[in-house]
C-alpha cells in the first residue's frame, strides 16, 4: 500500500501537537524543580523557557488559522500562497 502523503494542516498538527508534548515535559521538570527545593532563579529559568515555549505555540497557531482562513477553498494564486506562507512564518517565528 501506498504512503499517505501529509497534508499542511496535518503536518501542523503533528508539529504543534510535539511542541506541546515538550512543553508538557518542561513543565514536570518544573515541578520536580521546586519539589526538590531548587533555587528560585532556577526554576524563573524554566518558567520562562516553558512561557516562551508555549507562546511559540501560540503563535504558529495563529499562523495556522490565518492560512486557512484566507486560504479555505484553495483558491489563492501560488504566488500569494508562497508570501503568505512567508509571512505566517516569520509571525510564528519572531511574534
Amino acid at each position: 500500500m501506498a504512503a499517505q502523503m501529509e497534508t499542511p494542516q496535518q503536518a501542523h498538527k503533528r508539529a504543534l501537537l510535539a511542541r506541546l508534548a515538550r512543553i508538557e515535559g518542561q513543565i514536570r521538570g518544573i515541578r520536580r524543580m521546586i519539589e526538590s527545593d531548587a533555587g528560585c532563579e532556577d526554576v524563573a529559568q524554566q518558567l520562562a523557557a516553558s512561557r516562551k515555549a508555549l507562546n511559540k505555540a501560540f503563535y504558529e497557531m495563529m499562523a495556522c488559522a490565518i492560512e486557512h482562513q484566507l486560504d479555505a477553498n484553495g483558491a489563492l494564486p501560488a504566488a500569494s500562497k508562497d508570501k503568505l506562507g512567508e509571512l505566517t512564518r516569520l509571525l510564528a517565528k519572531y511574534g
